[in-house]
């Protein structure tokens, strides 16, 4: 009994072991969710770069660059003499409003208040980051920037709502140099 017992346990492990096989994948048309989502992104973009166009031809007066960043300005008054321009770490002391394309104040400088911002050390929408990185004291810049620049899809949760290109002059009062730098 002990050789039956014996031949059937091995009879068992030889059939039983079988290596594994691998599964099949599913197959999902992947990217549709995304490509989407791009061609979106890219009508919004085009759709305010020929709001902008709209606007600066509307304005012949002033000369407008495009920056490197997505975005445009204006020099309200410019400063030639002075180079000092703020890196990371230097504090700039500077007041800001914002606007709708219209021109309709959407917060003023006096609901702002003057700041200070360290920069690149303290949260601030990614366009005045850049925007603040060009100016030197004493300047005042009117901004353009595209809603991906500015508080994009979920605005603000106040008063600029989704996908909504805004106007921002700013001045930078002051700019303290890091010690460390």
């Amino acid at each position: 009994m002990n050789k039956l017992a014996t031949l059937i346990l091995l009879f068992l492990a030889l059939t039983s072991c079988k290596s594994p096989e691998a599964r099949k994948p599913v197959s999902v048309k992947s990217g549709t969710f995304l490509d989407a989502s791009a061609e979106r992104n890219k009508a919004l973009h085009e759709k305010q770069k020929q709001l902008f166009e709209n606007y600066m031809t509307q304005r012949m007066d002033k000369e407008f660059i495009a920056s490197s960043n997505g975005f445009w300005y204006t020099y309200n008054s410019e400063k030639s003499m002075d180079t000092l321009t703020a890196k990371f770490g230097d504090v700039i002391n500077f007041d800001f409003d914002i606007k709708g394309l219209n021109g309709n104040i959407i917060y003023s400088k006096e609901q702002l208040k003057t700041r200070n911002y360290a920069m690149d050390q303290e949260k601030l929408f990614s366009g005045l980051r850049e925007g603040l990185k060009l100016m030197k004291q004493g300047e005042t810049m009117t901004f353009l920037f595209p809603s991906q620049k500015a508080f994009g899809y979920y605005g603000d949760n106040d008063k600029i709502g989704t996908n909504v290109p805004i106007i921002c002059e700013v001045t930078v009062n002051s700019i303290t140099k890091n010690e460390s730098n």
